[in-house]
C-alpha cells in the first residue's frame, strides 16, 4: 500500500534512497539508449548529449551520469524557458506533446545543443518533464558545421532558432516543421536521425517516470525528492560554511580574435568575485569585459555561465574522493547566486551572437577556481589548457559531411597529484573521438596523435601536459576552429610554473613550414594533401618545484615530460648519463637555488 503521509515518508531513508536509485536509473538507461541510437560520432562516441527529469516545480531531479555537463546541466533552463515563452503566447502541454527547443537566450546553451521536451502527464494532470539535449552537427548556418562559427555577426547567423517549438502537437507530428529542418541543415539525415534519437530517448524517460509515480505514488514521489533536495542543499550549504567569510577576487582572460584590428575583440578580461556569507555564496562577474555584439564568444548567464559556476563549486566544495556519490539535483545550486551585468560577455543582450561560447566558458570556469584557490588551496588544480573545437565538412557528390572534434586540454597540477595530460576539462568532459571511427566516417586520415614533449609545467605537482594532432585531408573540404589559450599561458599555483600555451597550423603542398593560425579560426576552404596540426595548452604546476621528489623528476624525464635541461634548470635535479639521480649534487643545487 501506498503511504501518501509526506511527514512520514520524508523520515524514512529507505524509501527516499530506493526512489532515488528508481529516478537515477531511469537517466541513465535514457543515456544510454539515446548513444546507441545516435548517427554522429559526436554523440555516439563523444557523449555531448544530456538527459534528465525536471520535476512540476522546475527542479531537476537526476541526470545521466555519463554525459557531459554542459548538457545535463542547463536542462532546467530549458525547461523554464519552454514554460515562459509558451506562457507568453497563450500556449499550455497535452499529453503527446513533444517541443522543440534550443534558444541561448531561453535557457539553452547554444543554438547547436537542442533539446528535446516531454511533458509528462499522471491521470490527466502534468507532473514534470523528460528531457535530452545534444549536441548535432549543423544547425543550418551560413557555413557547415555547428562549432567553428566564430565569425557570426548576430544570433541569426548562427543557424535556425527553435524556441519551444512543437514538433509533435497531442501525439500527431508536424510534417512540416520536419520538413523544413531537412531543407534547411547540412548533413540532414544524420542530423534528423539524431534528433529522431532524442526524441525516443525522451519518450523512455517519460514512460519510466510515470512507472515510478504509479508504484509508489505522485506524494511520495515529491516527498522523497524533496528530501533528497533538501539534503543535496545542506551538503552545499555545510561545505560552504566551512569558508572563511569574505571576498576573494581572481582575473582571467580570452584570446578573442587574436587576429583582429579592434582591441576591443581580443584580451577578454573575465573578473570573479566570490563572496562567502555564512551557508551562502556569491559569484559576481561585474567588472569583465563587455559583449562583443557581432563575434559568437559571448556567453549566456544562463545556460553556460551558471553551469560552469555550479559545476565548479561542487567538483571543489564537494570532490567526490571525499564526499563519494550524492545526489544530483537542483538542491545544490540553492546556496549559489550569481550576478553579472547586463550587456556584459557574460550576460549578454540579444541578438548578440553566442553559438562560440564553449572556450569562453571555460576560462569562467578556470577563473573561479583561482578565485577560490585563496580559500580552499588543496582543493583546486593550477591553471588549465584549453580545448580546441574544430569543424570538418565537406561535400559527396551532392550530399555534404560533417564532422567536429574536440581536441582536449589538460589540468594543472593539484594538492597531491598531478595534472591530468590530455583530457577534455572543467564543465566539458567529452571523450575524444577513437581514430578509426574518423577515417572510417570521413575522407580524413589521422597522421598524428602524440603527448607534447617537455611542456610538462614544474611544480612540487608537475601541470598535465597537451597533445599534438594532425589531420591530413583526403578530398576537398573546408575547415574551422573554436579554440583559446594561444596567448595566455595556463596559471600556475604556489610557486609553480606557468603552463605552455597551444597553437594551430595548417599546411598545404606549397608550403612545407605551415602558417601559423590564431586560435579562432573562420570556416576555410582546404585542398586535397592539405593538413591541419593542433597542439593542445599544457596545464600549470601547483606548488615549489624544488620540493618535487628527484625520484619524480627522473621519472618525468624518462617518459618525456621534460628534459635532462629543464630537470636542471626547473628543479635542480641533476641526471647522470646512466639515468639515474645524483642526490649529493641535486642536494646542494637545490640549496643554490632556494637562496
Amino acid at each position: 500500500m501506498t503511504n501518501t503521509n509526506t511527514d512520514v515518508i520524508k523520515a524514512d531513508p529507505i524509501t527516499v534512497q530506493v526512489i532515488l536509485g528508481a529516478l537515477e536509473n531511469v537517466a541513465i538507461e535514457m543515456g544510454h539508449k539515446l548513444a546507441r541510437m545516435s548517427y554522429s560520432s559526436i554523440i555516439r562516441e563523444s557523449e555531448d548529449f544530456g538527459c534528465a527529469l525536471v520535476d512540476i516545480n522546475g527542479q531537476q531531479l537526476c541526470e545521466s551520469s555519463h554525459s557531459t555537463p554542459l548538457q545535463s546541466g542547463p536542462i532546467p533552463g530549458y525547461v523554464k524557458g519552454i514554460r515562459e515563452i509558451m506562457e507568453e503566447r497563450g500556449d499550455t502541454f497535452f499529453p503527446g506533446d513533444i517541443i522543440m527547443h534550443n534558444s541561448p537566450y531561453h535557457g539553452a546553451s547554444h543554438g547547436p545543443d537542442v533539446g528535446f521536451c516531454v511533458p509528462v502527464f499522471h491521470e490527466d494532470s502534468l507532473i514534470g518533464f523528460s528531457v535530452t539535449t545534444a549536441h548535432h552537427l549543423d544547425i543550418g548556418a551560413s557555413t557547415p558545421g555547428s562549432c567553428g562559427i566564430v565569425d557570426a555577426v548576430d544570433a541569426y547567423a548562427e543557424g535556425l532558432q527553435f524556441k519551444a517549438i512543437k514538433v509533435y502537437e497531442k501525439g500527431v507530428k508536424n510534417k512540416y516543421i520536419w520538413d523544413m529542418l531537412r531543407d534547411n541543415i547540412r548533413a540532414a539525415d544524420m542530423v534528423v536521425g539524431d534528433m529522431e534519437a532524442q526524441i525516443a530517448a525522451a519518450k523512455i524517460g517519460s514512460n519510466r517516470y510515470v512507472e515510478i509515480v504509479e508504484k509508489y505514488g505522485l506524494e511520495t514521489i515529491q516527498a522523497a525528492t524533496d528530501e533528497l533536495m533538501r539534503y543535496s542543499e545542506t551538503m552545499m550549504r555545510n561545505a560552504i560554511k566551512q569558508l572563511p567569510d569574505g571576498e576573494y577576487v581572481a582575473e582571467g582572460y580570452l584570446d578573442g580574435y587574436l587576429d583582429s584590428d579592434d582591441s576591443t575583440h581580443k584580451d577578454i578580461k573575465i573578473v570573479v568575485t566570490v563572496k562567502v556569507q555564512d551557508s551562502d555564496i556569491t559569484v559576481d562577474l561585474t567588472g569583465s569585459s563587455p559583449q562583443i555584439p557581432d563575434k559568437p564568444i559571448n556567453m549566456p548567464l544562463i545556460g553556460t555561465v551558471d553551469i560552469a559556476i555550479y559545476l565548479t563549486l561542487r567538483s571543489i566544495l564537494l570532490d567526490s574522493t571525499e564526499y563519494g556519490n550524492f545526489p544530483q539535483n537542483s538542491g545544490l545550486v540553492r546556496p549559489i547566486s550569481i550576478i553579472s551585468p547586463e550587456g556584459a560577455i557574460c550576460n549578454p543582450i540579444f541578438p548578440a551572437p553566442t553559438i562560440a561560447r564553449f572556450c569562453s566558458g571555460n576560462i569562467i570556469a578556470d577563473t573561479l577556481m583561482k578565485a577560490l584557490g585563496q580559500v580552499v588551496p588543496h582543493q583546486i588544480s593550477a591553471g588549465v589548457g584549453n580545448l580546441q573545437v574544430v569543424a570538418f565538412s565537406g561535400k559527396k557528390g551532392n550530399d555534404y559531411w560533417v564532422y567536429m572534434d574536440i581536441m582536449e586540454g589538460s589540468y594543472g597540477g593539484r594538492s597531491g597529484k598531478d595534472g591530468m595530460d590530455t583530457v577534455d576539462t572543467l564543465y566539458a568532459n567529452t571523450r575524444n573521438n577513437p581514430i578509426e571511427d574518423i577515417e572510417s566516417h570521413y575522407p580524413l586520415r589521422v597522421n598524428r596523435y602524440e603527448l607534447r614533449d617537455n611542456e610538462a609545467a614544474a611544480g612540487k605537482w608537475r601541470g598535465g601536459i597537451g597533445s599534438i594532432r594532425e589531420i591530413s585531408f583526403l578530398s576537398d573540404a573546408s575547415v574551422s576552429v573554436e579554440g583559446d589559450g594561444h596567448k595566455f599561458k595556463p596559471w600556475g599555483f604556489d610557486g609553480g610554473n606557468e603552463g605552455s600555451v597551444g597553437s594551430l597550423t595548417i599546411r598545404d603542398g606549397k608550403n612545407k613550414e605551415g602558417h601559423k593560425l590564431p586560435s579562432k579560426l573562420p570556416n576555410r576552404p582546404t585542398k586535397t594533401g592539405d593538413s591541419l596540426q593542433l597542439v593542445g595548452p599544457c596545464g600549470g604546476g601547483y606548488g615549489n618545484p624544488l620540493e618535487r621528489d628527484p625520484e619524480q623528476v627522473l621519472s618525468d624525464v624518462l617518459d618525456g615530460y621534460i628534459n635532462k635541461e629543464k630537470a636542471f634548470d626547473d628543479y635542480g635535479v641533476i641526471i647522470t648519463d646512466l639515468n639515474m639521480v645524483d642526490h649529493v649534487k641535486t642536494n646542494n643545487q637545490r640549496v643554490l637555488m632556494a637562496k
